[in-house]
């Protein structure tokens, strides 16, 4: 009886340790599950300092992936394996997002710097974002054609010299279906957010045609290449043209006459996010004019942020690279979520195109 009693005491002891240890290690994991943020970017698209300045402020752990296309993006958030709690990505897939029904709400009424972004960026936000519910901007830019006056002494103005037989080699294009697709369609008169199957079929024929002549398809690569001088002429963001030009004196970068894209990055929180008020603080954070500043200083693309608007030098200020004025952007166009029919599309004639 005693024997049994000892059993039974150990037994309600150990059971009773092992409920109230497991408790205080799943607390902690809670805690520290509170304490952590996924964030999902651009390569090489932040300040990393500012991640450093947010850790220290906050006591929140950021870890901190890339990916280099929206597509890519998109693949690995869909598959699951990871759990974002923040996203930095491209207008059109915002919008996709959006109406997958994969975003939360952000709430900016509780963001004290949310006052810093432009309105007018906001109003182009709701292009695809109407009523700017689920993201905040982050940088926008353009894309257009950096060409080393060394090497094209003709006038740059048009898509067109993209396919001029005598830069043979020379010409680099965006490795990305839409950035890709835009060329010929902006080129030939066409609305980059056509859905027409006919109109698809025809830029992609045009890039066939010129595929014999590109000497490479590449993305955040083609600023390093231009730079060197590896070839005459890219299609480029503008941001990564800015730096470029920084570096060599012989680059300059033109929004062809036709008009072209004028892009959004913007942040925003997944439905699968586990630390939602934690990703709001960290774009909150990132719309205060320091770290915004730190961001712009090292991007180069441009910033929606008034604050860091206000104190540049008015050389900046009028970089049309940069800030392209009103006559450049009402020539362009913002991206938009197609529908899975016209993406399946475009999946198809991309690859088609890059297995030519």
């Amino acid at each position: 009886m005693k024997k049994k009693n000892r059993i039974l005491l150990l037994t309600t002891f150990f059971i009773t340790l092992l409920i109230f240890t497991s408790g205080c290690f799943f607390g902690k994991e809670e805690e520290q599950s509170r304490d952590e943020l996924i964030v999902f970017n651009y390569g090489d698209y932040i300040d990393t300092d500012t991640i450093s300045m947010f850790e220290k402020e906050t006591g929140i752990s950021v870890k901190y992936e890339e990916y280099v296309t929206p597509e890519d993006m998109y693949t690995k958030y869909k598959s699951g394996a990871i759990h974002y709690d923040l996203i930095c990505t491209s207008d059109y897939m915002i919008e996709k997002l959006i109406k997958e029904k994969e975003l939360y709400k952000i709430d900016t009424s509780m963001m004290k710097n949310y006052k810093n972004v432009e309105e007018k960026y906001l109003n182009l936000c709701e292009t695809f974002d109407p009523g700017n519910k689920y993201c905040v901007p982050y940088f926008f830019g353009t894309v257009g054609i950096l060409y080393n006056k060394k090497l094209v002494k003709e006038k740059v103005d048009s898509w067109s010299i993209l396919w001029n037989k005598k830069y043979t080699n020379q010409i680099i294009m965006q490795n990305s279906m839409r950035d890709a697709f835009m060329v010929p369609l902006k080129w030939k008169g066409k609305s980059i957010n056509t859905k027409d199957p006919q109109e698809l079929l025809m830029a992609q024929k045009l890039l066939m045609k010129q595929k014999p002549i590109v000497e490479a398809y590449l993305v955040d690569e083609a600023r390093d290449a231009m730079i060197a001088e590896d070839a005459s002429m890219a299609v480029i963001y503008s941001g990564d043209a800015t730096v470029a030009m920084e570096e060599n004196e012989n680059l300059s970068y033109v929004v062809p006459k036709e008009g072209s894209n004028v892009w959004f990055d913007c942040w925003a929180i997944p439905k699968k996010a586990a630390h939602k008020k934690a990703a709001e603080q960290f774009i909150d954070f990132m719309n205060r004019k320091k770290p915004a500043q730190m961001n712009f200083d090292y991007i180069y693309y441009g910033t929606p942020n008034t604050e860091v608007f206000r104190a540049l030098d008015e050389e900046t200020k009028e970089d049309e690279t940069i800030f392209p004025p009103e006559e450049i952007l009402k020539k362009c166009e913002v991206y938009q979520y197609l529908g899975e029919k016209t993406d399946q599309r475009y999946n198809r004639l991309f690859k088609e195109l890059k297995s030519y």
